[in-house]
């Protein structure tokens, strides 16, 4: 299954980013929640540290906004991720080229959508 980062992770249930974290995790894959503020989803406490180290890192799927993504550059590059999900609203040309840079696959799509169909 992949390692997957929610970032904009939410303890709140009627943001996408709270179902996709909970959805990833019943389809087997380890869920790694980082936002902004403490909480819980999908079991495992939101990340607010951009300091701590995680590890083999498949995927990120971004729920931050596109205006709010240039701060996250830095921290989301230096997970190493095969691949980074553009989810709807998280568009964004520049990362998807510093993604190409460092030879990690950029996809549009959603991650709910991508699930439900098999193609995650």
């Amino acid at each position: 299954m992949k390692k997957t980062v929610v970032l904009g992770a939410t303890d709140n249930p009627s943001r996408f980013a709270y179902l996709a974290a909970n959805k990833l995790k019943r389809f087997g894959h380890e869920v790694v929640p980082v936002g902004i503020r403490e909480g819980e989803v999908a079991g495992e406490k939101i990340i607010t540290d951009r300091q701590k180290p995680i590890e083999n890192v498949d995927t990120v799927t971004l729920y931050v906004g596109t205006r709010n993504l240039p701060n996250w550059y830095d921290y989301i590059l230096s997970l190493k991720p095969k691949r980074i999900i553009f989810n709807p609203g998280t568009e964004n040309s520049e990362l998807e080229e510093l993604a190409r840079q460092a030879s990690i696959e950029p996809v549009y799509g959603c991650t709910l959508v991508m699930l439900s169909s098999g193609e995650y």
